[in-house]
């Protein structure tokens, strides 16, 4: 069973992170915050796809499901500020 501190880790050895948080606690399902100026000038669907890419052969062995909340340094700032 994958652990949330284990996917994080999975996701930042291939992807440069500003920030990242993972929680799931069943070993598969999973929903991670993930900022990362790589996001930057990529739709939504590219930053999953980043980190799709950064997860490799796990999303389709280990993972069951991730539900993300994907953004740049400058939109995670905005979203800080506005809180």
């Amino acid at each position: 069973m994958l652990s949330a501190q284990q996917l994080e880790a999975y996701i930042t050895q291939n992807l440069a992170c500003d920030y990242i948080k993972v929680l799931g606690d069943d070993g598969t399902h999973f929903e991670a915050v993930i900022v990362s100026p790589e996001f930057t000038g990529k739709t939504m669907v590219k930053q999953h796809q980043l980190v799709y890419a950064a997860l490799g052969d796990r999303m389709r062995a280990e993972i069951h499901a991730l539900s993300m909340q994907t953004y740049t340094p400058e939109a995670w700032g905005k979203l800080q500020v506005s809180r």
